[in-house]
């Protein structure tokens, strides 16, 4: 059966956030929700994505660097500015409040830790680098993204793709904004869908070991 180029890049974003939508609704308990959603997140990605899944890195150390920079960047504004992101530019009726989707009781449960983390630093940034710099800036540069090369610079996809990254984030639209620049930049500079889907992970273990050591839940949306 054919199927259209986009479906490895796109199909697995879409499912991530469809369980997202549908976090209000879920009825299963705590533990269970979070290995049943990595589980059919990591099917989705082996069954649909695992032929461009292009794991090769260009520079492995400078990237974990550039990973570790970015989380740097994420968290300095609440740490020079407490409180400042509830200001009405963060939290709105458009971009919601600074709260954590995971209930308060379900954070003691060392599985939901562990799977929430193993999500965020693990698969989180294959379907969001597949989405976002592998399929969206390409398309934005072409909508044949097939006959664009991974990492072409393209002003308007540039800074459209990371605008869209950025409103992805809700009241944490300014910080993704500029993480969305600067993994447009790094797709740009390597070349490589591994070393994105790498300084993601990078910065999304360090997010959330952050998380745990401080209890600032909020940074797990």
């Amino acid at each position: 059966m054919l199927r259209h180029p986009a479906v490895p890049y796109v199909l697995p974003f879409a499912v991530f956030m469809m369980f997202l939508a549908l976090q209000p609704y879920n009825p299963l308990p705590g533990p269970i929700e979070q290995v049943v959603r990595v589980a059919i997140l990591a099917g989705v990605v082996w069954y649909f994505s695992r032929s461009v899944l292009d794991l090769r890195l260009a520079t492995p150390l400078l990237t974990a660097a550039f990973g570790v920079a970015v989380f740097i960047g994420w968290i300095l504004p609440d740490l020079f500015f407490p409180g400042y992101r509830g200001h009405w530019l963060f939290t709105n009726s458009i971009t919601g409040a600074v709260s954590s989707s995971i209930p308060s009781e379900d954070l003691r449960s060392p599985l939901v830790l562990v799977f929430r983390t193993l999500r965020a630093a693990l698969l989180v940034p294959i379907i969001e680098e597949l989405f976002w710099r592998g399929w969206l800036m390409r398309w934005l540069d072409n909508p044949d993204f097939e006959k664009v090369p991974f990492g072409r610079y393209a002003h308007q996809a540039f800074w459209i793709s990371a605008a869209l990254f950025a409103s992805e984030h809700g009241p944490y639209w300014d910080v993704g904004l500029l993480a969305g620049a600067a993994y447009n930049f790094w797709a740009i500079r390597t070349k490589r869908l591994g070393d994105c889907i790498l300084a993601h992970g990078v910065t999304n273990l360090c997010l959330s070991i952050y998380t745990i050591a401080t209890g600032k839940w909020e940074y797990w949306m």
